[in-house]
């Protein structure tokens, strides 16, 4: 009898040596008795993140616009504008499903959830949260060595940045992710600690939403110095920028576009877009 309970007892430990557990970003804890080995995303960065982490091939479904890594883009699709389709979902059984906090919806997470899938839920508000969710998703996934190394080379080229830009002029920057109506972020967003980075300062950082709208009139009133829109969008034209002619920014034609796919992205190629900020920066500062 003993040895039958020294059994049981030794083989309690050993399934507790595999469990796994991580806080998301909603203070929730999640509870995993072995490492995922099915895994969908609900939203394009978190596919991205997962390939990071060295999670890729455990991922069965994405969201659609995964296209980073290319692998992704093959991958079949569960949720769209932040949706889920539940029922294409619960057939492919996952074990882990990786949630956008501010994409996806708290209703479909809960349903998720009473269903018994696992959800873990994270939000990107600063470079430094890159790293750590990608450290976080390779732990639950028992991946922990490649998400350890991707998360520091991702940290290495931040710092190697902030370095280099540390002692730079700031420039007063207006972010524009759309034009009509005219939409900007405020300081709390991954955008804004991009541009803190590279030696800017966001003239809407005060701003209460997170992506407030702006008028013409408090374009003219922040008066920036560089301007940053989205490629692609052609208000980089300067004929898109008619009657703003007092900003110094349109007046020395001082508008860059960057690649949406990069500087809006929440995975680890968004230092690409970083990159590029601080560069537009420095042709402002000369």
């Amino acid at each position: 009898m003993t040895r039958l309970l020294a059994c049981a007892i030794a083989a309690a430990a050993a399934a507790n040596a595999h469990a796994l557990q991580a806080v998301d970003d909603r203070g929730a804890t999640i509870h995993l008795e072995r490492p995922a080995q099915r895994m969908v995303s609900l939203a394009p960065h978190l596919a991205e993140i997962a390939f990071a982490a060295g999670a890729g091939a455990k991922l069965a479904g994405v969201s659609t616009f995964s296209r980073h890594p290319a692998e992704a883009a093959r991958l079949p699709v569960i949720a769209s504008f932040g949706r889920v389709d539940i029922e294409r979902l619960i057939v492919l059984q996952p074990d882990l499903v990786l949630a956008w906090r501010s994409g996806n919806s708290p209703l479909q997470i809960e349903r998720l959830e009473r269903l018994g899938f696992p959800v873990f839920v994270t939000e990107t508000k600063s470079l430094a949260d890159i790293p750590r969710i990608i450290r976080l998703v390779g732990t639950l996934a028992g991946t922990e060595g490649a998400a350890e190394d991707r998360a520091r080379r991702f940290e290495n080229q931040t710092e190697s940045l902030a370095r280099r830009y540390a002692g730079a002029r700031r420039v007063a920057v207006f972010l524009e992710i759309w034009h009509r109506p005219m939409l900007t972020v405020n300081g709390a967003h991954l955008i804004s600690d991009a541009v803190r980075l590279c030696g800017g300062r966001n003239v809407f950082a005060p701003a209460g939403p997170l992506t407030p709208l702006v008028s013409r009139e408090q374009v003219l009133a922040a008066r920036p110095e560089v301007i940053v829109v989205a490629g692609g969008f052609g208000s980089e034209a300067p004929e898109a920028w008619r009657g703003f002619e007092p900003v110094s920014a349109v007046r020395h034609r001082r508008i860059y576009a960057i690649d949406p796919d990069l500087l809006h992205g929440q995975g680890p190629r968004v230092i690409e877009g970083v990159r590029a900020l601080c560069e537009r920066f420095e042709l402002a500062r000369g």
